[in-house]
């Protein structure tokens, strides 16, 4: 993606417009919460991309992944909740994969280490109502479509946006088994996850973004993924993460 003032920019830009919508989904967000969570999580996810927003500000000409840890290193002190370390830890640990620069390649890498980075960090799976439903076929969807389909970095984005939003439609008739959603039990079925749909989100700025920066040619948004994430959850749905 050009040179390392272009990368600069394309990361500033990243952070402007998940900022922006994050503010703009804000009650969405809290109403989502509010069904089977604390009610916080859009308030929570506005607060600390504001702080992002204006942190990133202040660094002048940092190296695009000083940027992207400085995004993570921000979400955890002002997001509360789960969604802070999860969403802040897995920024700062998968920002050394652009240490070298943003590339397809690295993309890609940056994108399993975030994934493996929250599997880790709250013991995640697929199935227990939570990001990892649309985060795991976004990152699925986006690694097969660089890697084996040799699909350019906006068309691979297009598609994982398409997954991670069927990841959100798919926690919507499932049962929480982690998090505060947990505790409602089969109330929680038919409530969509805020958490994932936040991710949602960010993965929808990064298209974006990366349409600005490298124009969307000639796109067709269907992944051709499963309607449900395409990680096997093998009965693990009581050993995912605490979220939202």
């Amino acid at each position: 993606m050009g040179d390392t003032a272009t990368q600069r920019n394309a990361v500033r830009d990243a952070v402007e417009r998940v900022t922006e919508m994050m503010a703009d989904e804000k009650d969405y967000l809290t109403d989502l919460d509010s069904a089977i969570g604390d009610a916080d999580h859009g308030a929570n996810m506005n607060r600390g991309f504001e702080a992002v927003h204006e942190k990133i500000g202040e660094m002048g000409d940092a190296p695009p992944d000083e940027l992207v840890k400085t995004v993570g290193i921000t979400l955890v002190s002002e997001v509360g909740g789960a969604a802070g370390p999860l969403y802040g830890g897995s920024f700062m640990t998968a920002s050394a994969k652009f240490e070298d620069g943003i590339t397809a390649e690295s993309s890609v890498a940056f994108a399993e280490a975030f994934l493996e980075k929250v599997k880790d960090r709250g013991g995640a799976a697929v199935g227990a109502k939570t990001m990892v439903d649309a985060l795991t076929p976004a990152v699925h969807t986006y690694k097969k479509s660089i890697e084996e389909d040799d699909l350019e970095p906006v068309e691979a984005l297009t598609k994982a946006v398409d997954a991670c939003q069927r990841g959100v439609n798919f926690t919507t008739p499932i049962r929480a088994t982690k998090g505060r959603a947990s505790y409602l039990g089969w109330r929680s079925v038919g409530h969509q996850d805020p958490g994932a749909t936040s991710t949602l989100f960010i993965v929808e700025a990064i298209r974006e973004t990366a349409v600005e920066y490298l124009g969307d040619g000639d796109l067709e948004p269907d992944a051709t993924s499963p309607t449900v994430p395409d990680e096997d959850a093998e009965g693990e749905q009581g050993e995912t993460q605490e979220e939202s």
